[in-house]
C-alpha cells in the first residue's frame, strides 16, 4: 500500500526516527522471503531487509515502511484467500491485480503459491515502489514477469468507473495483453480477482465509495469474480480518534460496508463478507497512550 498523494501524511507528522526494534517476521514470512530473494541465513535476511527498508523510506517515508508491513502476508492470512488461488487454477486467463502493491509483496506470495504469473499484474501510484521491490526480493522484471502499472485511483485516464457489467450485458471489448496495457480501463469488465490491502482508510466516505465505483467496474461478471482486502474499520461506522489528537480515520462497519457494495451491484447479486480484528492503539509509537484500539477489517465482495 502506498499513500495516493500522501493522502494520509497531512493530518498530522507520521516521519518518525526508523526503529529495528519493528522488524519480526514469523516462520511463514521467513520463509516466504527466503524462497523469493534466495537469502537462507537469517541474520543475512534481516540486514537486507532493513537495508531495503531504509532506503526506501528515505524517499517515502510512510508508517507501512517505518513498521515493515511490506513484510506481512496480509492477502495470504485472510479469509478468501484459497478463493482467489481456486480462481487462478480452474478459470482460464483469471486476470488477479494487486491495487496500490507497494513491493508487490502479495501478489508474489500469491504466485508463489500457486496464481499463474501470467494472469497477474499489479499498480501502484508510483514505480519507484515497484522497483525497490525488485530489489528487495533480488529478483528482475525477467525473473518475475507480473507487469506493472502506475496510476492514480482517481485519475479517469487509469480507471474511469463505469456500471459493473452483467451476465446478460458482458464487455464487448477483446482482452488487451496486460503486458502492453498503460491503464486499467482496457481491462474493466474482465478482471476475474482484485486485491486492495490497508488502502481504502486513507480516504473519506465519500472518496472511498468513488474507489469502490471503480473497483467494482473492474470485475468480470462470471460467478466468483471478487474484491478482497483489509483495511480499518469501526464496529460502527465513523471515525476513529486516537486519544489525545486531532487525527481521525473515517471507517465503515461490516454492515456499511455490505451496503455501500449493494448499492454498487444491487442485493443478490454479491456476497459480501467483512469482519473486524482489534489491533493494538498506539500504533508503532504514532499514537503514545491511545485508549482506542485500532479494528482491521478483513473482507471479500463475490459476485454469485
Amino acid at each position: 500500500m502506498a499513500f495516493a498523494e500522501d493522502v494520509a501524511l497531512k493530518p498530522m507528522n507520521w516521519v518518525l526516527p526508523l526503529n529495528n526494534d519493528f522488524y519480526s517476521l514469523d516462520e511463514e514470512e521467513k520463509a516466504f522471503f527466503q524462497k523469493e530473494s534466495g537469502i537462507v541465513d537469517d541474520n543475512e535476511l534481516k540486514d537486507h531487509i532493513i537495508a531495503v527498508q531504509a532506503k526506501a523510506f528515505s524517499v517515502f517515508p510512510y508508517p507501512c515502511i517505518r513498521g515493515f508491513e511490506f513484510a506481512r502476508l496480509k492477502l495470504a492470512r485472510l479469509p478468501a484467500y484459497n478463493d482467489l488461488l481456486k480462481l487462478g487454477k480452474e478459470r482460464e486467463s483469471a486476470i488477479f491485480i494487486d491495487f496500490a502493491c507497494c513491493f508487490g509483496n502479495d501478489v508474489r506470495k500469491a504466485v508463489q503459491d500457486g496464481y499463474p504469473v501470467q494472469n497477474a499484474i499489479a499498480a501502484d501510484l508510483r514505480e519507484s515502489l515497484w522497483d525497490l521491490g525488485h530489489e528487495l526480493f533480488r529478483s528482475t522484471p525477467e525473473t518475475f514477469p507480473v507487469p506493472f502499472v502506475q496510476g492514480d485511483i482517481f485519475d479517469p485516464s487509469f480507471l474511469e468507473a463505469m456500471v459493473p457489467v452483467t451476465k446478460d450485458s458482458p464487455a464487448t471489448t477483446p482482452v488487451p495483453s496486460l503486458r502492453t496495457i498503460v491503464s486499467f480501463n482496457p481491462i474493466r469488465g474482465h478482471v476475474s480477482a482484485v486485491y486492495v490491502g490497508a488502502f481504502f482508510h486513507l480516504f473519506s466516505e465519500e472518496e472511498q465509495e468513488r474507489i469502490a465505483r471503480a473497483l467494482a467496474g473492474l470485475l468480470s461478471p462470471e460467478p466468483g469474480s471478487m474484491l478482497l482486502g483489509c483495511h480499518g474499520g469501526m464496529v460502527k461506522k465513523g471515525y476513529w480518534k486516537p486519544t489525545g489528537l486531532d487525527y481521525k480515520m473515517f471507517g465503515h462497519s461490516p454492515e456499511s460496508w455490505k451496503s455501500m457494495w449493494e448499492g454498487l451491484f444491487g442485493k443478490g447479486n454479491i456476497e459480501v463478507k467483512a469482519e473486524l480484528e482489534t489491533w493494538g492503539g498506539e500504533f508503532l509509537d504514532y499514537f503514545p497512550g491511545n485508549k482506542e484500539a485500532f479494528q482491521m477489517m478483513n473482507w471479500s465482495v463475490t459476485r454469485l
